[in-house]
């Protein structure tokens, strides 16, 4: 993940984009030492940057436009038959609400006139817009997965709009965002951000690859206008999209400690000392480079610059909130989909524990931004990485922590659903696998939270499935877990049968399971009959199960999913509350030196006890094989 791979400059734009009056940036890739940024706010009357030619605005909300002018001065916006008027305060701004509209794909006109003013933007429909939130595995654009080519040649959707706000730095509440081409040094290139773009071959490359799809399915089944607004941003943890007055109102012990423990570095850095440090590390590496007898063309370059150290890193906790998501404040918007977890996974257990405190927060906190309690937000579990899950390592991979998160996130999406909450979505992605933590199956992932939102904000719940299979009930049998399922599931038409599934009992000691559906009886031509609404899970090795998991690791066995000729995956879940430091005092007979926490020695010790669970159960399958010789 690219946590420190974005802004680092900025190319020149027209003068007119400090307007409002154009949408396209200069074609040509500025040299990175030649970049200047454009301001987020113009001089005299302007448009917020969200305001541009070639943008959506919502349909049936009251659309807010908002810009900055000379204070006292009166300003008259016009669109679509609406007039209002407003009057700029002492600080510039202006605001004026439009009544709802219903959507529009005839290209309109969007007006401001000041005192000897006038900007006008072109080309503006009335449709849905939803913004894409997350880390690089959002990000990750349509030209970069698998199959992108295709999608990338079909992208002939002049009622599709798209935007990318670029990343700014800073605990503070932005205002704005500027455009401009903003520099990776993960790609080591520019990339043009802040801009509205009509959705072509050419314009939708960079594009989030699951944005891109959502959008495209979207428009495809409703007709509508669609505006996609990709709020992403790579290396980043959920703490730092929520609001810090938010998190600072979470009263846990982990939540506590995150935030101190930034307060700590914050205050602490002194960035003379840094600077220093940075000078003497320079010359340090001239002088190995010498002794090497290597070219040293990097002497001169004595680093001379203050940096502003941990305050404003991306991952401080409230951070891309601000920059990113704060500017966007009181736009009307649709819903937003969600896709990350990969950063807070190296947290361990205590990181799972904060996310679960902070998710559901950072939902309602964004809700609240864009003026919507019940705004649509659907959710995306974290992605794969590694070695997939196979039944010789299965136990040992049930260390990583990549789990966790995911059963949090589904858990997060439980407590609303339950609550009656029906505008929170939730599908999972374990499935889509690929070894890199950015796997390039986004395409599916796309189509997966697409389904849901047709069927829960478009109409289409007769048609479409979306819903993971829900556990009903678990009971404990002698020998053997039960486990009711509210709807028809099935494994992946493969011909291997259930997998996926662990089980243990007291001594906290997982097992695969052999996962069947109950038998009820045999039709007129023997043949058993099957409920498969009921799952039984039974192990030789655990003679007296109490709890199952299931999907548990970071690239796992399951193949569980709906049926009905749907891909909807049965979610990562389990029914006990075993951390990893309890399940590593079961297997060593050791306690942990913290609570929630291993160190690395500890964990390193955890995964050979686990280890040794599938080294136990491999000379019980061997032994068994001898007898039946």
């Amino acid at each position: 993940m690219h946590s420190k791979a974005m802004v680092k400059g900025f190319a020149v734009l027209f003068l007119a984009m400090l307007a409002g009056t154009a949408n396209a940036a200069p074609k040509k890739e500025m040299p990175k030492e030649d970049v200047v940024e454009v301001p987020v706010i113009g001089e005299g009357l302007c448009f917020h940057n969200l305001f541009q030619t070639n943008m959506v605005l919502q349909r049936d909300k009251a659309v807010a436009i908002w810009g900055w002018a000379a204070p006292d001065e009166k300003v008259t916006v016009s669109f679509a038959g609406q007039t209002q008027t407003a009057t700029a305060g002492k600080d510039r701004t202006w605001k004026v609400m439009l009544t709802a509209m219903p959507a529009n794909a005839q290209p309109q006109a969007l007006t401001v006139q000041g005192k000897d003013k006038t900007l006008k933007l072109e080309n503006i429909l009335v449709g849905d817009i939803w913004v894409l939130g997350g880390q690089s595995n959002m990000e990750f654009p349509i030209s970069n997965v698998e199959n992108g080519a295709l999608e990338i040649v079909s992208a002939n959707f002049p009622l599709i709009r798209i935007l990318t706000v670029p990343a700014q730095e800073g605990p503070e509440l932005k205002q704005g965002f500027p455009r401009l081409h903003e520099w990776s040094d993960w790609s080591k290139r520019h990339f043009r951000k802040g801009d509205w773009d009509v959705c072509s071959p050419e314009t939708v490359k960079e594009l989030s690859a699951i944005g891109y799809v959502f959008a495209r399915r979207l428009h495809m089944a409703s007709q509508i206008p669609i505006g996609v607004i990709d709020a992403s941003r790579g290396g980043t943890t959920v703490e730092t999209w929520t609001p810090d007055a938010v998190l600072r109102k979470i009263d846990t012990p982990q939540v506590k400690t995150l935030l101190a423990t930034w307060d700590e570095k914050v205050t602490q850095f002194d960035p003379k000392k840094d600077l220093e440090e940075q000078i003497k590390r320079h010359h340090e590496r001239v002088e190995r480079f010498k002794k090497e007898g290597k070219p040293v063309p990097f002497e001169n370059q004595i680093p001379n610059q203050h940096r502003p150290g941990p305050a404003a890193d991306a991952n401080r906790p409230g951070s891309c909130y601000a920059g990113m998501i704060a500017p966007l404040t009181g736009f009307a918007v649709k819903g937003a989909i969600f896709h990350q977890g990969y950063n807070n996974c190296f947290s361990g257990t205590e990181g799972a524990l904060m996310y679960y405190h902070v998710f559901g927060k950072m939902i309602t906190a964004w809700r609240a931004t864009f003026n919507d309690p019940q705004m649509a937000f659907g959710i995306l579990s974290l992605c794969t990485a590694g070695e997939r899950q196979t039944r010789d390592d299965y136990v040992q991979q049930m260390a990583d922590v990549g789990a966790n998160i995911r059963e949090v996130q589904y858990k997060t999406f439980l407590d609303f659903y339950k609550a009656g909450d029906k505008n929170v979505g939730y599908t999972s992605t374990f499935d889509l696998r690929r070894r890199w933590y950015h796997p390039q199956l986004k395409v599916p992932a796309g189509e997966r939270i697409a389904r849901w939102a047709l069927a829960t904000q478009y109409g289409f719940s007769k048609e479409l499935n979306w819903m993971p299979p829900l556990l009903k009930e678990m009971k404990v049998e002698e020998g053997q877990l039960v486990l009711k399922m509210e709807s028809v599931v099935g494994p992946v038409d493969d011909g291997l049968g259930i997998e996926g599934f662990a089980i243990a009992g007291e001594d906290k000691k997982f097992q695969p399971a052999e996962a069947s559906f109950l038998v009820t009886g045999k039709d007129a031509k023997g043949k058993g009959q099957e409920d498969k609404t009921t799952i039984i899970l039974k192990s030789p090795l655990v003679p007296k199960p109490l709890h199952y998991r299931y999907a548990w690791s970071r690239s796992p066995m399951g193949n569980l999913q709906a049926s009905g000729n749907t891909d909807i995956p049965f979610a990562t879940q389990r029914s006990d509350t075993w951390s990893m430091n309890e399940m590593f005092e079961a297997l060593t007979g050791k306690k942990a030196k913290e609570p929630n926490t291993l160190d690395r020695a500890e964990h390193g010790e955890f995964k050979k006890a686990l280890q040794a669970e599938d080294q136990r159960r491999k000379r019980a399958e061997a032994e068994e094989l001898l007898k039946v010789k």
